[in-house]
């Protein structure tokens, strides 16, 4: 299933929606005939009940109250009119990435950077590159708009699939934007952390999808695609299947010696970035695609 979070423009009261199979009709969730606001709820529903996340949701599904058009409910978000706006799935209490895991991603950090011995190693060796990339606040969500420094002259998207963690099991996945300011980086590795968080550094969307509703996340399709001015100017795509770690080795690395919090999103890594005469503008639009999830769009501002 997928799940999606949506707010009433006029009231502002929020609701979780949940999506089965390919079906375009979003149905709200409620729980003794009180609407679910959050996925939270709906994972210690299904923790307390023993069971999982998708056998708890289905019989809970509100087929009369509240129903809408997944088409729609993108064409509202995007022009930011209508009754329902689609926001963040969930809440991301902390977002954590991980740096260099496809072959791609070492080539270009190798190219951009001063250091590029210090990305081919990390690349090889049994520890990963682990950052923490923003909190709930520097975050965005589908449809609203994302950051580039002022202060950087090389900024690019980076499309990653992400992990969605509680109680520090992999519980699903959603799109994330890891936006990053390559020359900051470039000009020396130690400035990682100015170079990848700062206000609306990264976007976490359109969907959460549980575990069980994706059969392999080991080949799942990844596009990125950049318009300006109305035109595409950049469009490339990859897989999942190029990753050079697995997931579950990702998350321990994360979680040990470290306590995580429920609902922490872990970012992969990419295996896609532009070219280097490529740079982010302000107005540009940055689309990426992750198949079973759906298309995280976001507007460029300088921030």
């Amino acid at each position: 299933m997928r799940f999606y979070k949506i707010i009433n423009n006029s009231t502002k009261e929020v609701f979780l929606t949940a999506q089965i199979d390919d079906d375009t009709t979003l149905c709200g969730i409620t729980y003794q005939n009180q609407p679910l606001s959050n996925l939270e709820e709906l994972l210690l529903l299904a923790k307390n009940d023993f069971t999982d996340l998708d056998s708890i949701a289905i019989p809970l599904l509100d087929s009369t109250n509240l129903k809408i058009n997944l088409d729609d409910l993108i064409s509202s978000s995007k022009k930011k009119s209508g009754q329902f706006k689609m926001c963040q799935p969930y809440t991301p209490t902390e977002i954590w990435a991980a740096g260099v895991t496809y072959k791609s991603s070492e080539l270009e950090r190798k190219r951009e950077s001063e250091t590029p011995d210090v990305y081919a190693k990390v690349y090889n060796s049994d520890r990963p590159e682990i950052f923490f990339k923003a909190t709930k606040e520097r975050s965005v969500g589908p449809f609203d708009e994302i950051g580039i420094r002022q202060d950087s002259s090389w900024n690019v998207p980076e499309a990653e699939l992400a992990l969605v963690l509680f109680r520090n099991e992999i519980i699903g996945y959603t799109i994330g934007n890891d936006m990053s300011s390559r020359s900051i980086e470039g000009e020396n590795p130690l400035y990682l952390p100015q170079a990848k968080t700062y206000n609306k550094c990264c976007a976490i969307g359109p969907s959460f999808v549980s575990v069980s509703s994706i059969t392999n996340p080991n080949s799942l399709t990844i596009q990125c695609s950049i318009f300006r001015n109305g035109e595409l100017i950049f469009k490339n795509d990859s897989s999942t299947s190029l990753l050079s770690r697995k997931f579950e080795s990702l998350k321990n690395w994360l979680t040990k010696s470290n306590t995580i919090p429920d609902m922490t999103t872990f970012l992969t890594g990419t295996p896609i970035i532009p070219p280097p005469e490529f740079s982010l503008l302000e107005g540009d639009v940055v689309r990426i695609s992750i198949t079973d999830i759906g298309t995280l769009e976001n507007n460029v501002v300088t921030v």
